[in-house]
């Protein structure tokens, strides 16, 4: 449930300086706030909702509200954190080294805390200005967003990923404790996604134009992909679903510098090692998890695991017992097999 970062009227809007980091000055960073002298109306609150280390903050004001970050601020205090505007009323003014901006209804804008800027939060004609922003460090919003924002960044909330990543923020700030906390880390995780998704595809709006073979490989990779857990994929079940030959295929694969066998392999390894991680061994077995991949025998999985990742799968899994049984042959890195496997060889069976 949201709680209230601070709320200022006429009668303590003095004090905002003191206040808007709220009542254990931990939110936000440092800077000078102030409100508006002389406004008519002066009603300023701020609501806050944790999740982990991100905050999601709803902020509504009949008055205008001004912050600046100075360089003796980022001086005096090293807070890193990224902040995520969603304008919903009223505008949103910013000035840096870059120049001024002034994001509307519908915008939407990245500041961080680590570059000097002046804000100004301005109602709109109804004499309201609201924002629904999400503080953010810096290291998370990185493996999200990878394009260069240290100076600020500003988007027309013109891209559907925006307006979803919107959706589910104001969801989980609106909450009243049916989300559990998994689940909220979940939705803003995605929402963060969503909001990189958006920005790498307004980057290039004119994407690279992509040859047949790139257009083919993805048919490949794809196809691959959906029938990983099919024992019997081999060259010619994906050449034949993609419609090319057993040749072309190999081709395609040569492009990516990958044969079929290291592809699938390393995929299917990938994926169990993944399930093995996540599992309960209550829940499901490690053979169960060896078929559910694609092997056709927990021994031939146990062994290609233990060959790639240095430990059997119950060793990784860390269960106790004796190991399932392992059938013994002279096998070969799988990097070397040929891309088709006859039946009965040691590396399907």
């Amino acid at each position: 449930m949201a709680e209230t970062l601070f709320s200022f009227d006429k009668r303590n809007y003095r004090d905002c300086q003191s206040m808007f980091r709220g009542a254990r000055d931990q939110e936000y960073y440092r800077g000078d706030f102030w409100i508006e002298d002389g406004s008519t109306t002066i009603d300023v609150r701020s609501e806050r909702k944790a999740v982990g280390a991100i905050s999601i903050i709803r902020q509504r004001s009949a008055a205008n509200l001004f912050f600046r970050r100075s360089r003796q601020h980022i001086r005096e205090d090293a807070t890193d954190l990224s902040i995520l505007w969603f304008v919903k009323r009223g505008e949103l003014a910013i000035s840096n080294q870059c120049g001024n901006k002034v994001a509307r209804a519908g915008d939407f804008i990245i500041t961080r805390s680590m570059s000097p800027f002046f804000m100004e939060c301005r109602t709109g004609g109804d004499g309201m200005h609201e924002v629904l922003h999400v503080t953010v460090p810096t290291h998370i919003l990185r493996g999200f967003v990878r394009q260069d924002f240290s100076t600020g960044l500003f988007m027309a909330m013109e891209r559907a990923e925006l307006a979803m990543a919107e959706h589910l923020l104001t969801e989980v700030f609106a909450d009243d404790g049916g989300i559990g906390d998994a689940s909220a880390r979940l939705l803003v995780d995605t929402a963060l996604g969503l909001v990189g998704n958006a920005i790498r595809a307004t980057e290039d709006m004119q994407p690279a134009r992509q040859s047949i073979a790139d257009r083919r490989l993805e048919e490949v990779l794809r196809f691959i992909e959906v029938h990983l857990s099919d024992p019997q994929l081999s060259t010619a079940m994906v050449a034949k679903g993609c419609g090319i030959s057993p040749r072309y295929l190999s081709f395609l694969l040569r492009l990516r510098d990958t044969s079929f066998s290291e592809l699938v392999w390393e995929q299917r390894l990938a994926m169990a090692k993944a399930w093995l991680s996540s599992s309960d061994p209550r829940d499901i077995s490690i053979s169960e998890i060896a078929y559910g991949v694609g092997f056709k025998s927990p021994a031939h999985f146990s062994r290609m695991f233990k060959r790639v990742f240095g430990a059997n799968p119950r060793e990784y899994r860390g269960e106790s017992g004796a190991d399932e049984p392992v059938l013994v042959s002279a096998v070969e890195p799988f990097s070397d097999y040929p891309a088709e496997y006859p039946v009965g060889s040691n590396l399907l069976q």
